[in-house]
């Protein structure tokens, strides 16, 4: 057995012992904080050599562990203070130890990254499914029940947990551990109405899109896991029609990255990384449409009609699809101008644009709101303009954005955030003032 295996089965021992915050969570909270101010004075011997990670013994000290630990015990005082379901509490810390242990486990046969990932991402969702209904048992609450809400809640906080440690250090998984137990917060107070069929077919089905979208070189690992979580939570939370208008655009937007690459390459305008999409870029475009499902998910709370949730959605894709489609349709064209004056610029210059990118953006936003039409009995014709229009001012502003701020101090992710949001706001604006989401 390695060290590095030996170190996280000695932590997953460790977070195991959150388990008893089913009986006295109080008691979880002082011995975790017990376990960190131990950890701190450790400096040699055979528990120091157990838990030291690298860092550790460069220090000498046990500062990963007492960070564990201390990170622990404060989620469990938020259980105390603020309510924190204790099946949160439990599932975050089991999560990630436990994924962590799986990977190390993985590596010994494959130290690829997509193959250690998927060994944390798998482990952690099982901790947590384990861990949710060790509590819920011992506290008494029916478990068959909230099968679908834990397996939802194992799966979202896997996703969340993968991602977030494919672009941190082991250093910060107390930062980890802490977003995933409030996302599930968040995630406990939302409305969930899926059955057990529903649940799997929807992890099946995004895991099975988001491999594909890895295979072809559409998307970086980061990417894949950050599509998954989005069109896991897309599917649950608002259903196959919002899935279906989410993933024509990682479709086609991933296609169109490929178009003729090598001539985008020779003209600068090539996205990095063989057009694999990062999940930055990923998050940049739809990150608007997550917003826009949550609270359509909580709009029974909200003094608002769930309707324009659904065309600040649409239109936010649309936006997405849109702009993504002038650039890389666009961008294989020369004799761009510049929007802000129509003055000839060079390929790839930010603001740049050319009729057939312009074109292709329309396309792009008016695909968007025919699949929305389609699927979506209320939206009608009406709905679909509106839907294209705001996908056509969410790529107009992004191009006056480029030509404007970009680059200085804003950056190709913001421009698209910003550019989705436009399209959401002109969406659901527009909505509201044909009296389609009254």
């Amino acid at each position: 057995m390695t060290s590095s295996i030996r170190r996280a089965t000695a932590f997953a021992a460790i977070a195991t012992l959150s388990l008893a915050a089913s009986v006295l969570v109080a008691g979880v909270a002082a011995l975790f904080a017990a376990v960190g101010a131990v950890a701190l004075v450790i400096d040699d011997g055979p528990l120091f050599d157990l838990f030291a990670r690298p860092s550790d013994r460069s220090e000498g000290r046990l500062r990963g562990l007492a960070a564990f630990s201390f990170a622990t015990a404060g989620l469990a005082m938020l259980v105390m203070l603020v309510d924190l379901p204790t099946s949160v509490f439990a599932a975050a810390v089991c999560l990630l130890a436990y994924g962590n242990l799986t990977e190390q486990l993985v590596r010994i046969r494959s130290n690829a990254t997509i193959t250690a990932t998927a060994g944390f991402t798998v482990g952690g969702f099982l901790a947590a499914v384990v861990a949710q209904v060790f509590v819920r048992s011992v506290q008494g609450s029916p478990v068959e029940p909230a099968i679908p809400e834990i397996v939802f809640l194992a799966a979202s906080g896997a996703l969340l947990a993968g991602l977030l440690r494919s672009v941190l250090f082991e250093r910060d998984d107390p930062l980890v551990m802490f977003s995933v137990a409030l996302l599930l917060w968040l995630f406990t107070d939302l409305t969930m109405t899926v059955t057990e069929l529903d649940i799997v077919l929807a992890i099946a089905i995004t895991v099975g899109f988001g491999y594909v979208s890895w295979a072809l070189d559409t998307a970086s690992v980061t990417g894949m896991l950050t599509g998954i979580l989005l069109a896991l939570l897309t599917i649950v939370l608002g259903g196959y029609p919002w899935f279906a208008v989410l993933i024509s655009f990682f479709a086609l937007g991933g296609l169109s990255t490929k178009f003729r690459y090598e001539q985008k390459r020779e003209n600068g305008v090539a996205e990095a990384n063989e057009g694999a999409r990062g999940g930055g870029n990923v998050l940049g475009n739809a990150a608007v449409a997550l917003v826009a499902v949550l609270a359509f998910a909580a709009s029974d709370r909200l003094p608002v009609s769930e309707a324009v949730f659904l065309f600040a959605f649409a239109g936010s894709i649309a936006a997405a699809m849109s702009d993504t489609l002038s650039s890389e349709i666009g961008g294989v064209f020369d004799n761009p101008r510049l929007i802000t004056t129509w003055q000839p610029v060079e390929p790839g210059t930010d603001g740049g644009v050319t009729w057939q990118g312009e074109v292709a953006g329309a396309s792009g936003a008016t695909i968007v709101a025919l699949i929305a039409v389609a699927l979506f009995g209320s939206i009608g014709p009406l709905g679909g303009a509106v839907i294209a229009l705001a996908g056509i001012g969410g790529m107009t502003v992004d191009s006056l954005l480029g030509a404007t701020v970009e680059g200085e101090g804003v950056g190709n992710q913001s421009v698209n955030f910003l550019a989705t949001l436009s399209g959401a706001l002109l969406g659901a604006g527009l909505a509201l003032l044909v009296g389609l989401a009254a």
